[in-house]
């Protein structure tokens, strides 16, 4: 799950590191109107650009990818970059210029990259439609180079989006799809399978507890009821332990369950087993001590939150609604 979210995180680590080349693809050329020097020089930009952003320097980061895209404009990785700087400053409609560029420059071999980054560039606005229009790009150039796995992970990715953004039926159906994606692979093994069949347990236990919170049908007991019994279906396949990577996602989930069940208390236990660098985990850690009438410790996990730089889907969901928070909290 995250992307089921149990295992976003990892996905969105991944999103900004070099992609396996597709069967039969060749890399597109250098830009034209760069010499290779001038490319490297920009490059070498980029680079420290990267280290700084990862630093937490994000002022200093975006100055040079500017001064890269002014030696080589048309340097692929400086327009992705730039892009994602811009997104993280709120500034979408220049961000996606620069991501609009970089998808026009990919190689083949890159398209999957910033295909995706331009979802999560929609998602901070919670825009699905153009979230999904880009997610559906890049989930169908997997499933075409018969990369089941990374496609699954990408369908996954958009059935979180929809969720997190209230639109249940198509978080369900996107969800459905990564799991028989997944399943498809030829030479799956068991322990693959049950981590796919981990993940859709979870995916299933949060869509109920969302659906309780918002009152759908069949009724807000009902619904609790059945994120317990998907969540205990979840926790079984764990105990399998052909999996033992994944344990340490249980404390998220139910945290996760409990929040949207009303249960305040065993959320912020459950969250507070959870990853405490994850930022997904201390939007619903901050949430949960609202909810339970904290305001204090609400205002301490939400301005963390900011000070969090990463561009994903976590990222994406935490960032706007720490923003919005703290100012409805007056800070």
């Amino acid at each position: 799950m995250r992307v089921n979210i149990l295992c976003l995180c990892t996905l969105a680590l991944l999103m900004f590191a070099s992609l396996t080349p597709a069967p039969a693809q060749t890399a597109q050329p250098a830009s034209p109107q760069a010499s290779p020097s001038k490319t490297d020089d920009a490059m070498e930009l980029v680079k420290q650009g990267e280290k700084l952003a990862g630093e937490g320097k994000p002022d200093e980061a975006m100055a040079l990818y500017e001064r890269a895209l002014q030696i080589d404009p048309d340097l692929y990785q400086g327009q992705l970059f730039m892009g994602v700087a811009l997104d993280l400053q709120g500034k979408y409609d220049e961000a996606r210029r620069h991501l609009a560029k970089a998808i026009e420059l990919a190689a083949p071999a890159q398209a999957v990259q910033p295909l995706r980054v331009m979802a999560v560039s929609y998602a901070f606005q919670c825009d699905t439609g153009k979230a999904a229009e880009y997610e559906r790009r890049a989930f169908d150039l997997q499933y075409k180079w018969d990369k089941l796995q990374e496609a699954a992970g990408t369908a996954d990715e958009l059935a979180r989006i929809y969720l997190e953004c209230g639109d249940y039926d198509n978080a369900f159906q996107w969800y459905q799809t990564g799991h028989l994606t997944a399943l498809k692979k030829p030479d799956i093994t068991p322990a693959e399978k049950d981590l796919w069949e981990f993940r859709w347990e979870a995916a299933q236990a949060r869509l109920a507890a969302r659906k309780a919170q918002s009152g759908k049908p069949p009724g807000e007991k009902a619904l609790a009821a059945q994120a317990q019994q998907h969540l205990a279906a979840a926790k079984a396949l764990l105990d399998k332990n052909d999996n033992p990577d994944q344990a340490r996602f249980y404390p998220y989930l139910q945290g996760y369950v409990a929040l949207y069940t009303g249960d305040y208390k065993d959320a912020i236990a459950d969250l507070r087993n959870a990853d405490q660098k994850d930022v997904f985990v201390l939007s619903l850690l901050a949430q949960a001590y609202e909810n339970s009438g904290d305001e204090v410790q609400a205002v301490e996990y939400y301005k963390k939150i900011l000070t969090v730089n990463s561009h994903n889907p976590t990222n994406a969901f935490a960032r706007p609604l720490a923003e919005k928070k703290l100012k409805e909290l007056g800070q």
